[in-house]
């Protein structure tokens, strides 16, 4: 099994992740942020994967922190679970619709960190986070782990919609580009 656990405490957050890679979707989320809650559930639940985060932030400032470091100690986490990264499929991609909302989420665990995020948003919070620190969480996320991300709604008019189908999307690239489909690095390089 392919787990990691993960404390990171900074003054501004104390988080604590276990991350199984080869579990069944069970999650146990406790940001503090409701949204953010649901949005790691429902990530868990796509990608697969058993997911328990506890975060105590500085929510009195605002949501930029919490938000942020959650997505460096999740990168964290994956970067242990996954190790060497022997045998994994590495890509991962998804076009995923969410009723009017389409999305599209591809990603590589190729060593090398790097955001598009092209996701526009008109709020300027969704519930009680605010929308530009979605971009902060998956900024921590790959910086962390190590990969390459591409997001991009395609077009949408909810701005819940394109969040969801964001974070559903990135679960379900993430299921197939951590999958083990051989016994070889899939890399001419002999390293990832």
């Amino acid at each position: 099994m392919r787990k990691s656990t993960i404390t990171r405490k900074t003054n501004e957050t104390e988080i604590n992740v276990e991350l199984n890679i080869d579990g069944s979707g069970i999650t146990e989320i406790d940001t503090g942020i409701g949204f953010l809650n649901h949005m790691l559930e429902l990530l868990g639940f796509h990608a697969g994967l058993d997911l328990k985060i506890k975060c105590a932030g500085d929510l009195d400032v605002d949501t930029h922190h919490t938000s942020e470091d959650i997505g460096i100690a999740l990168g964290q986490s994956f970067r242990e679970a996954l190790g060497d990264k022997k045998g994994i499929e590495r890509y991962g991609f998804m076009l995923l619709p969410m009723d009017e909302t389409l999305a599209r989420v591809a990603l590589d665990f190729s060593g090398r960190p790097h955001l598009a995020y092209k996701v526009d948003l008109k709020r300027d919070m969704i519930g009680s986070m605010a929308a530009e620190d979605f971009k902060e969480f998956f900024n921590g996320f790959v910086n962390n782990s190590l990969c390459t991300l591409h997001m991009e709604v395609l077009y949408g008019e909810n701005d819940h919609h394109k969040i969801e189908a964001v974070f559903k999307g990135f679960g379900r690239a993430l299921r197939t580009a951590v999958r083990i489909t051989s016994d070889n690095l899939q890399s001419t390089k002999g390293v990832l």
